[in-house]
């Protein structure tokens, strides 16, 4: 089988990106799944493997089909805009602009069909907003670049995948927020892609806002019946297996034993809780319903390690296979030049 193109995005280069993509491209079973091409700075990745001790040279390039598959080398699309010596470990507007640049640029090569997913290493919100681009995450970004109008955020690892209603909002609005329609169309995309990742009949368990699920009106003010209960009922009615609302702690103990291939979780915290308790090594993000493959660390920028050489890069590892896993087969590979 061939092997994917993934455009790796270095992300935020003051923190622990550059550094994760230097050790996780020197591992001979992510060369085995996919062709890495990092959309990113050359300096900055050479800067950051003196510091990891790696071996791999840097080759700086400007478009996909430059770039050399073989072993002991990274292609880097060079955007060329972290100066020599940039600090690392701070929020700083430069990096901010230069991670938004990575994505935009990434963006363009799926869409041009030279990569078949987007794989991205973390950025800085703060530093993202310092350089003028309002997004609340990476998520919010790539849908705006790719014009699509409404997209998810799903979790992935080992024993639990968690797709979200809401996300990078706070609490009391995303309450607000939550209403039958959201919901139904998420968990329609929650099916939509279990199925297109070969589970023909997913058994989809959707969470409740309040505790006990509002034990029929003892906690709350009747949010489960009133926002999720209807979309529940809907999605049954065109034979899918979801059940809910349901007590999000007895939910996500059930699915960890493997009684559900996914949660929906109605905000941020509910969902993102029980999967970075199972590890941040191994969580994934995918963001659901672009048009381009995209998935990522489920971590952050860890500035407070950054330029130290001991973050881990096993979240990066992850992300690449579900990158590959979910990558399109034909008609999506950069043409490449073997050596």
């Amino acid at each position: 089988m061939s092997r994917p193109t993934v455009a790796i995005t270095m992300g935020d280069a003051s923190g622990i990106g550059p550094e994760i993509i230097m050790k996780a491209l020197a591992l001979p079973e992510v060369l085995a799944l996919c062709r890495p091409l990092v959309v990113g700075d050359a300096g900055r990745l050479r800067e950051a493997g003196r510091i990891v001790g790696s071996a791999l040279a840097v080759q700086a390039i400007t478009s996909p089909e430059e770039a050399v598959d073989a072993p002991g080398t990274v292609a880097c699309i060079d955007l060329a805009l972290i100066p020599p010596g940039h600090p690392f470990g701070r929020v700083s507007p430069v990096s901010g602009e230069a991670a938004f640049r990575y994505i935009a640029r990434a963006v363009e090569i799926v869409q041009a069909g030279e990569a078949a997913a987007i794989c991205t290493a973390p950025l800085s919100k703060e530093a993202l907003h310092a350089a003028g681009h309002r997004y609340p995450g990476h998520t919010e970004l790539l849908a705006e670049l790719t014009g699509t109008p409404e997209v998810s955020m799903m979790l992935v690892s080992p024993k639990l995948r968690v797709i979200h209603v809401t996300t990078h909002i706070g609490l009391i609005d995303a309450i607000a927020r939550i209403e039958p329609g959201l919901v139904g169309r998420v968990i329609g995309r929650a099916h939509d892609t279990l199925v297109k990742a070969g589970i023909a009949d997913p058994r989809i368990g959707v969470c409740a806002i309040n505790p006990h699920a509002g034990e029929n009106g003892l906690f709350g003010r009747g949010e489960e019946a009133e926002k999720i209960a209807p979309a529940v009922e809907a999605c049954r009615a065109k034979g899918w297996r979801v059940e809910g609302p349901l007590p999000a702690d007895t939910l996500f103990f059930l699915a960890g034993r493997g009684d559900y291939d996914i949660v929906v979780a109605m905000y941020h915290d509910q969902g993102h809780g029980p999967i970075k308790v199972l590890g941040l090594e191994a969580g994934v993000n995918v963001t659901v319903g672009l048009p381009v493959i995209r998935t990522s660390v489920d971590h952050g920028t860890a500035f407070d390690i950054a330029g130290t050489g001991v973050a881990d890069a096993g979240s990066l590892v992850e992300a690449l296979r579900q990158a590959v896993d979910l990558a399109p087969r034909a008609g999506a590979l950069a043409p490449r030049r073997a050596v």
